[in-house]
């Protein structure tokens, strides 16, 4: 069955949740593929045919968890596997290791250590390379694994000489004791080694290891697993701490966290990117059962308060790597900005944040150009449907200034109700002086007016005068005034004589305009009653007259045609050959006639040959019969004769 079908299979994803929710095992970020070979052997062996009868079967029989578990947990280890990235550890690195601490504790974590054999080798090449009195005092090793059988083995720490067949006989004989039939590492140094359960997928990493061992476990994993431990063993290890994984783990697509040491034995060495958003995955879950858990308790509370408090800060702020990346915002910063847990590791250039409320860009590369804090003060942002905000950011490297800079924070401290008072203080200020002036100038104003007021007495006094001699002036003007009605009434009786012969004069030009309407009615049935298309056009060319023959012929109406010039017509009259007859009449004398035949299409499509007459249009009102238009008598010829 391929994974492809695991992961659409309803019933198999229910099997892997009651075993999550009953037992604390999650099996879900395992290769799907693999993982359903390994329970399809199991329902094999107590003959159950689907998922749902093997849940029965589980509910029914809880030991049957105890046969799944070893099923599906294949703890295969040995001493010292694979010599050669053990004695590269040893002879090459371990010193290293050691002497980047001084005198300090060695703290070492091997995950998914089964039934221990890989946590004793590191036991036997610390003492080798420390000592056996500086191994106890200095090294204390974290030996973890989902498997709690495996762990029962491994912390008696007893096996076979079958099980030492690997090691070099002389490390045999150094290291463990004749128990009967059985070899057991000394306890002198079997005080060192603490074995603890620890579910890589959910339980919080230990913290502040040197050396960190976790080989051909992460294989068993699909890649968003692997990708999520990767983040907690990252985190697990100190600046520069040492990861060894196993022959069958590759990291490539991590480089950004782990820079390969000795890339053919899979050594690798933790980047130092200080990570807050995967700091806040790794601490989101529990810390596991190792040993007493007394450290990895005490170091995720102590980390998951920090976290608390950075995320739940007042001041909008995000963390940058060191190309511009997001790494992580609090939650100020997230409603504020609009920010979410999915921009994690997008540019900074891909995000709103980048450009809005400030260009961020060429600040970042001036603080890491320059190695020191950069503010950008008064900074004024408006949002769409929000009232405006005003920042001072912050923008400060994070890192020693010998190790170069590890990241950003960009911290953007909101100083909106400082800039509202600030703004109400100017406002105001403004007010006051505004107010301060406009009290001077009603103050000079008032000064002013009051000499108005001496002088409009003095002008009043000497308007009663006038008005005194304007009255005697009033009754000399009534007087004047009856004289001119008297003039007007006679002027009114000559209006109405006017009035009189006026209207004589509007009867006439009605009896005229009637003769006009008439003889235009006259002329339009003329026009309608010739069987030949008739146009008359103007000096200007311009369509006058257009009777219905002409509209049958070219299929145009009149109310189309009247106003318009002739050339702009859509007809089938090659209009263009009358241009040059019908510019020389209008420019010639008033006798000058012309006919021109044409071949046309008439508004059916068919071909015609047409005549086209044209005569000049003299106006008798004028004296000198000036040619004002022309008349175009339009006539389809039927008796086949050719235009020339």
């Amino acid at each position: 069955m391929s994974s492809a079908v695991a992961e659409r299979d309803p019933a198999f994803e229910k099997l892997l949740s009651y075993i999550k929710e009953s037992r604390g095992f999650d099996f879900t970020g395992y290769k799907r593929a693999s993982l359903i070979r390994r329970v399809r052997r199991r329902m094999h062996l107590v003959d159950v045919d689907s998922y749902d009868d093997y849940m029965d079967r589980l509910q029914l029989d809880p030991s049957e968890f105890t046969a799944l578990f070893n099923t599906i947990l294949i703890n295969v280890t040995s001493f010292f596997r694979d010599p050669e990235a053990w004695a590269h550890l040893q002879n090459e690195l371990l010193p290293d290791v050691v002497a980047r601490n001084g005198d300090g504790p060695l703290r070492v974590w091997s995950a998914g250590c089964a039934s221990g054999e890989e946590a004793y080798s590191l036991a036997i090449c610390l003492a080798e390379v420390l000592g056996t009195d500086a191994f106890r005092q200095r090294v204390k090793i974290y030996a973890t694994d989902v498997d709690e059988e495996a762990l029962v083995q491994a912390r008696l720490g007893s096996y076979t000489d079958r099980d030492l067949a690997a090691m070099p006989p002389a490390l045999a004989e150094k290291y463990f004791e004749t128990a009967g039939q059985y070899r057991v590492f000394t306890k002198e140094l079997r005080r060192s080694v603490i074995f603890g359960r620890n579910d890589l997928v959910q339980d919080a990493p230990i913290s502040r290891i040197d050396l960190l061992l976790c080989r051909n476990t992460l294989m068993y994993f699909d890649a968003e697993t692997q990708a999520r431990i990767l983040r907690r063993l990252h985190y697990a290890l100190e600046p520069g701490g040492l990861l060894f994984l196993g022959k069958a783990e590759l990291v490539l697509s991590h480089g950004r966290i782990l820079a390969p040491v000795e890339g053919r034995r899979r050594f690798f060495r933790k980047v130092v990117t200080d990570p807050a958003r995967e700091r806040a995955l790794v601490l989101g879950i529990g810390p596991g059962d190792v040993g007493d858990g007394v450290d990895a308790r005490e170091n995720a509370d102590d980390l998951r308060v920090r976290q608390e408090a950075l995320l739940s800060a007042p001041t909008a702020q995000v963390v940058l790597d060191p190309a511009g990346r997001l790494l992580m915002s609090n939650r100020r910063a997230e409603t504020v900005f609009g920010l979410s847990s999915r921009q994690v590791g997008h540019h900074i250039a891909d995000l709103e944040l980048g450009s809005r409320p400030v260009e961020l860009r060429p600040l970042l590369d001036q603080v890491i150009r320059e190695r020191r804090t950069i503010w950008v003060r008064g900074v004024e942002w408006t949002r769409p449907g929000i009232e405006t905000l005003w920042f001072d950011v912050q923008i400060v490297p994070l890192g020693a200034a010998e190790r170069g800079t590890l990241g950003l924070t960009v911290i953007f401290n909101d100083i909106t109700s400082q800039r509202v008072l600030q703004l109400e203080l100017e406002l105001a200020h403004n007010q006051l002086e505004t107010a301060y002036e406009e009290l001077q100038s009603t103050n000079e104003e008032l000064e002013t007016t009051n000499e108005e007021l001496q002088s409009t007495n003095e002008e009043l006094e000497t308007t009663n005068e006038e008005l005194q001699s304007t009255n005697e002036e009033l009754e000399t003007t009534n007087e004047e005034l009856q004289s001119t009605n008297e003039e007007l009434e006679t002027m009114n009786e000559e209006l109405q004589s006017m009035n009189d012969e006026l209207g004589s004069s509007n009867n006439a030009l009605r009896d005229r305009a009637g003769q006009v309407d008439e003889l235009n009615d006259f002329m339009e049935s003329v026009l309608a009653s010739l069987t030949v298309g008739v146009a008359v056009v103007d000096e200007d060319l311009n369509v006058s007259a257009w009777n219905v023959p002409a509209q049958e012929l070219w299929g145009v109406q009149a109310d189309e045609a009247i106003g318009r010039s002739l050339f702009s017509l859509d007809i089938g009259l090659p209009l263009g050959r009358l241009r040059t007859p019908l510019d020389s009449m209008l420019a010639g004398p008033h006798d000058k006639h012309s006919a021109v035949l044409v071949e046309a299409v008439n508004r059916r499509g068919r071909p015609v040959t047409v005549q086209v007459t044209l005569s000049p249009l003299v106006r008798d009102e004028d004296a000198e019969h000036k040619v004002s238009g022309a008349i175009l008598v339009m006539e389809e010829m039927k008796d086949g004769s050719k235009a020339v």
